[in-house]
């Protein structure tokens, strides 16, 4: 994945943020609005909630951002 990926993806949060917690529902409100599109952030609390390990975590993360590029770009 990019980082023109990720720099859309943070450029337009908000909206990313529906999908997001569809992907990971175990994520709260304030938490993901907490991240603010920072994928660092967004990759602690995901290990952090779901007790896996960082590579796991990068690598559902980039999936999740590679399908939205695909739906943003259509």
């Amino acid at each position: 994945m990019g980082n023109g990926t990720w720099d859309m993806i943070k450029g337009n949060w908000k909206q990313f943020k529906g999908s997001i917690q569809e992907r990971w529902g175990e994520l709260t409100d304030d938490e993901v609005d907490q991240i603010e599109g920072n994928r660092e952030q967004l990759a602690g609390k995901l290990q952090a909630r779901y007790g896996k390990t960082r590579n796991e975590v990068e690598r559902e993360i980039d999936e999740w951002a590679n399908d939205m590029d695909r739906e943003f770009n259509r």
